[in-house]
């Protein structure tokens, strides 16, 4: 498997963002093979749980106490990465993301048929934040605590952030 892409995402106040960068797995899973199953399966085998499946919330939100990994089951999607001025990426089929703690995030568009599947690494579970700036410090330095994971929920190596 390639390395993933990384998109690095300043802090855009009141989104705190992450020093590590966002993680792009084009194509995590082959076209043949996606399904909600294989990334449900494939995350729980690299050690991330509180697997779900959905989809990605229309409105700017991050989460200060856990990264998160999303998988796109079906269809596609936009999303928005940094909060209200972030830079927007496409989604398809097959392909996994990873955001740091306090990387913002929102769903712009999507096909009909969109699916993604999320989940946590050990020990993390997320929380709903949505920007407050009388808040921002405090959750910007609670994004900077989480741990690093132990493994990448798509190789199942080491977290590239561990390297940084």
């Amino acid at each position: 498997m390639n390395k993933p892409q990384q998109i690095r995402i300043a802090a855009l106040p009141p989104f705190p963002n992450s020093a590590y960068p966002v993680l792009l797995h084009e194509g995590a899973i082959e076209q043949s093979e996606v399904d909600a199953r294989a990334f449900e399966s494939l995350f729980a085998r690299n050690g991330w749980q509180g697997i779900w499946v959905n989809g990605v919330y229309g409105f700017d939100h991050f989460h200060a106490h856990a990264h998160e990994a999303l998988g796109v089951a079906r269809g596609w999607v936009r999303v928005r990465l940094g909060g209200p001025q972030g830079q927007e990426v496409t989604l398809n089929a097959g392909d996994a993301v990873i955001l740091p703690a306090g990387v913002g995030h929102r769903r712009m568009a999507a096909s009909a048929d969109f699916s993604i599947v999320g989940a946590y690494p050990p020990g993390q579970s997320p929380d709903m934040q949505r920007g407050d700036p009388a808040a921002y410090e405090a959750l910007a330095r609670q994004a900077q605590q989480v741990p690093v994971p132990a493994s990448d929920p798509v190789t199942g190596e080491p977290m590239a952030w561990a390297e940084e």
